[in-house]
């Protein structure tokens, strides 16, 4: 696709500075620039950049006044990085929009969708689904039977959704998520062997959540695991079954939350936390990467270390924790000193 600085401009609100009609066709840093690309200056940090750069066309805030001669084209806005962003997600929304049914596909005749659907090719759509509008299916994604799929949701290449699992409006649930399956249920016997307990439970994601590759979403061995709207999950997380997680929550990649535990809303998980089961963490909470969790949370707490305390508490205790072979030697010689009387 290619796009004129004149309809660049008129996308964002903005003024041309040189040739409306020089044409770019790719997104590029400003120090990594070449003819046919388009890029922007927002940090004064990269300003001697715009002076070498090859990129056709740089976004610029109103203000910029160039100091040498410049060879690219300026379209100057009010704030250039919000300008970028807003290129960016118009960008995403026309190279996304794909409509049709590709072949070969299998749809159940017990199946309904709603208008504008895109659905890529070998994809499985199974008994009693429902699907929304806008919805945008990628090529090899299965979604077992009485699923639900709200409008303007996106299922990106080979996800997996389960059986019984609803899925909200504006969802993005990328490659390789796998939502819906068994959660982690065993009992064993007087034999020390573990047989299955059945998860006859569901998962529920509202709207507005998005959902990282890699990410699994277990099903609850009874009513749902549930993901609240606008929460945003990363890359590689385990989410066990009958976990809660609260609205616009967000969590980092490779974080392990284990059964039944309960997080509130707008808390801030770092990556590689892990989580244990049947505890609450409460709202607005605040995790620190690789920290591991096996209490109860309070609102508004900051937590680091494993396990994890109070993040003002950590940060002391590590300073005595670092200086330790120091403090010892100190008590080493005190205590031959002592010895030697």
């Amino acid at each position: 696709m290619k796009f004129t600085a004149a309809q660049i401009a008129g996308i964002l609100n903005g003024t041309v500075d040189g040739d409306e009609n020089i044409a770019v066709s790719k997104l590029a840093k400003i120090e990594e620039g070449s003819k046919g690309s388009l890029t922007f200056l927002a940090n004064p940090k990269y300003t001697h950049y715009i002076y070498s750069t090859q990129a056709s066309i740089t976004i610029v805030n109103n203000d910029f006044v160039a100091s040498n001669d410049l060879s690219t084209t300026l379209i100057r806005v009010e704030n250039a990085y919000k300008a970028f962003s807003q290129l960016l997600e118009y960008y995403n929304q026309v190279k996304m929009n794909k409509m049709g049914i590709e072949n070969p596909v299998f749809i159940s005749e017990s199946a309904k969708y709603g208008e504008n659907l895109y659905l890529g090719a070998f994809s499985y759509i199974g008994e009693n689904v429902k699907i929304g509008d806008n919805v945008k299916i990628y090529p090899n994604v299965y979604i077992g039977d009485n699923v639900t799929v709200g409008s303007n949701t996106t299922l990106f290449t080979g996800a997996k959704i389960y059986s019984e699992t609803i899925i909200g409006e504006s969802c993005v649930i990328n490659s390789g998520v796998v939502i819906g399956a068994d959660g982690f249920g065993f009992t064993p016997n007087e034999k020390g062997e573990y047989h299955k307990v059945p998860q006859t439970g569901n998962v529920i994601l509202e709207d507005n959540v998005d959902v990282g590759p890699g990410t699994t979403i277990d099903r609850a061995t009874l009513g749902s695991t549930l993901i609240k709207k606008g929460v945003k999950l990363d890359n590689q997380i385990q989410i066990a079954h009958n976990v809660t997680i609260g609205e616009n929550t967000v969590i980092a990649a490779q974080t392990g939350i284990a059964g039944s535990t309960k997080i509130g809303k707008n808390c801030i998980i770092g990556g590689q936390v892990g989580i244990a089961g049947h505890i609450t963490i409460g709202n607005n909470v605040k995790i620190q990467a690789q920290s591991g969790i096996g209490r109860n949370v309070k609102d508004d707490e900051t937590l680091q270390g494993s396990p994890a305390l109070n993040y003002g508490d950590f940060n002391k205790s590590y300073v005595y924790f670092k200086n330790l072979p120091k403090i010892m030697d100190r008590f080493n010689i005190v205590e031959k000193k002592l010895d030697n009387e």
